[in-house]
């Protein structure tokens, strides 16, 4: 049986029925037009497919974890009283980068302990917050207040708090991940679904690896916890692998298609890990010749990787995915003295981007060599912590102090803006991009920026 649609009613053509092809003759007029209307839905579904998944922004650093989004129209120029789309006050300070599914925006928080600015406070004060704001107003739908299993870290270095880690977030569920306290699973409406524990270890710097969604799991890095990475049943919060030797590693891993095929990696002290996500089995060991931790994420591109960090001698390398065993003869491609310890890097065109936290240089190799193409200081600019986004054909830096220095993704420095909100507070996340808006968090405030 065939059929076509008119009106919105199916056509039926019987197979092997001479008075249906008789009847409905595919070089007619009628049934070209129907067919040009089926056609039609479909590229008009496909647009709102496409537009949809630009509006989102449901990871750390967004689709991929690259950083980068298609959109257009995002402000070049704002300030305090200049594109700024609505402004809302949060219930406590965070590093967490929001993160946007239709019409809701989510992120952390904490309050009670430790927040910067105050007395440190009672420990058994301590609370995490996970926050739905309306996407249109900046309203505060909901909180959900976590209470912590404690003891905690005392203190966590440079004021980065207990909310550090990024959500992920899709259409049925809302994952945290609180270090020692745990992973979290959350419904739309903020009720608590399941907590799994994935290690009980501290660290002076706190935790910051954000997680992800692969399939049916959630893929949360617990290096600081227990030197592991964990695969967890998206659904149940079940752990349904461990990844042991997973040492110094703050970043998010990285999903890396390669021959049909996806690959998880992470950066860690020494070597680039690429594990088979599904069970969470080592695939393949690249030597990276850094010696510090690692907290920038990987980013990659045609199945090759791009890894930096480590405050000082090799801090970066480039390699090949989709080896088996110790790839570091076959597959490494180059190691290089420049990088950055803490934000990631941007690939783009052939060209990776990336800005070093204390130096304040932004820098532009060419990928496939790793040749410096530009180092350039970003001038007054502070430390900067937070991972650039890149969209409109512009790269977007934030400075701890909140500055935005707006360069173009070209390897040709240039500064198209400097923007400054106004707000004495620290800036540690990460931007976020949904819509043609620009999402900013401080420890106080979250901003909606726009063209208006």
């Amino acid at each position: 049986m065939k059929s076509a649609f008119r009106g919105g009613e199916p056509l039926v053509f019987e197979a092997g029925s001479e008075d249906n092809v008789n009847r409905y003759d595919f070089n007619s007029g009628e049934v070209m037009r129907t067919m040009f209307l089926v056609m039609s839905g479909m590229i008009f579904v496909a647009a709102n497919l496409s537009a949809q998944q630009a509006s989102d922004w449901t990871q750390f650093r967004g689709p991929g974890g690259m950083g980068v989004s298609p959109v257009k129209g995002l402000p070049l120029t704002w300030s305090s009283s200049q594109n700024v789309v609505w402004k809302t006050t949060l219930p406590g300070p965070g590093a967490s980068s929001p993160v946007v599914l239709g019409d809701k925006i989510f992120l952390t928080c904490f309050t009670g302990f430790n927040v910067p600015g105050k007395a440190p406070g009672e420990m058994s004060r301590l609370v995490r917050h996970v926050v739905c704001i309306n996407r249109a107003d900046g309203k505060i739908l909901w909180t959900n207040d976590v209470t912590p299993e404690l003891p905690e870290q005392a203190s966590i270095r440079d004021n980065h708090g207990y909310a550090s880690s990024t959500l992920a977030v899709d259409s049925e569920r809302i994952y945290a991940f609180f270090g020692k306290s745990g992973a979290y699973a959350f419904d739309h409406a903020g009720k608590q679904l399941w907590r799994t524990p994935v290690g009980n270890q501290v660290n002076g710097f706190g935790s910051g690896a954000s997680p992800i969604l692969f399939e049916n799991l959630l893929i949360v890095n617990a290096s600081v916890e227990s030197q592991s990475v964990v695969g967890l049943d998206q659904k149940t919060g079940k752990e349904i692998w461990r990844a042991p030797n997973i040492r110094e590693a703050w970043n998010t891993p990285t999903l890396v298609p390669v021959g049909g095929k996806t690959e998880l990696v992470v950066g860690t002290q020494g070597r680039v890990i690429g594990l088979d996500p599904a069970n969470g089995q080592q695939l393949w060991t690249c030597n990276n010749e850094i010696g510090w931790y690692i907290v920038p994420s990987v980013v990659a591109h045609g199945g090759e990787i791009w890894s930096i960090g480590g405050r000082s001698g090799v801090v970066a390398v480039a390699l090949k995915a989709g080896g088996r065993g110790n790839v570091t003869e076959s597959h490494r491609h180059w190691t290089s003295t420049k990088g950055s310890n803490v934000s990631s890097p941007i690939i783009h065109e052939g060209h990776l981007y990336w800005a070093n936290d204390n130096l304040s240089i932004a820098y532009c190799a060419d990928a496939k060599s790793g040749k410096i193409v530009y180092e350039e200081r970003l001038p007054g600019a502070s430390q900067i912590y937070a991972s650039p986004v890149l969209a409109d054909g512009k790269l977007y830096y934030l400075s701890r102090t909140g500055q935005t220095f707006v360069l173009p993704a070209q390897p040709k420095f240039e500064i198209l803006a400097v923007n400054v909100l106004g707000e004495r507070s620290m800036f540690n996340a990460s931007p976020a991009v949904a819509g043609n808006r620009l999402f900013i968090r401080s420890d106080a405030s979250l901003y909606c920026l726009g063209a208006k």
